[in-house]
């Protein structure tokens, strides 16, 4: 399946700073678990809905997001994610729905 219109997204995923230096976020940690999203709908990242948009299930992909694409000026804090911060994903679709 090929992701087209509007679906929900399970996917497991690892981030990192640009340089790749700094790990954020990965569901590959120990306890975590797969995340889903609806996919076009703005609930993720720029990076994310135009990224995922596309693939298939089980393709993995890096996709590289200019801070517009990211969490832009405000950056995340609470992950220690700097404002105009370019970040890394790499990203594996589970399913779609």
């Amino acid at each position: 399946m090929v992701v087209v219109g509007f679906p929900t997204a399970t996917v497991i995923y690892s981030s990192k700073n640009r340089d790749l230096s700094q790990k954020f976020w990965s569901t590959k940690d120990p306890g975590q678990k797969p995340f889903s999203f609806k996919i076009g709908q703005g609930s993720v990242i720029k990076g994310w809905d135009e990224g995922v948009m596309g693939m298939q299930v089980g393709e993995v992909a890096r996709l590289w997001c200019s801070p517009d694409y990211a969490y832009g000026r405000n950056g995340f804090p609470d992950w220690g994610i700097q404002p105009e911060s370019e970040l890394i994903f790499e990203i594996e679709v589970l399913s779609l729905q």
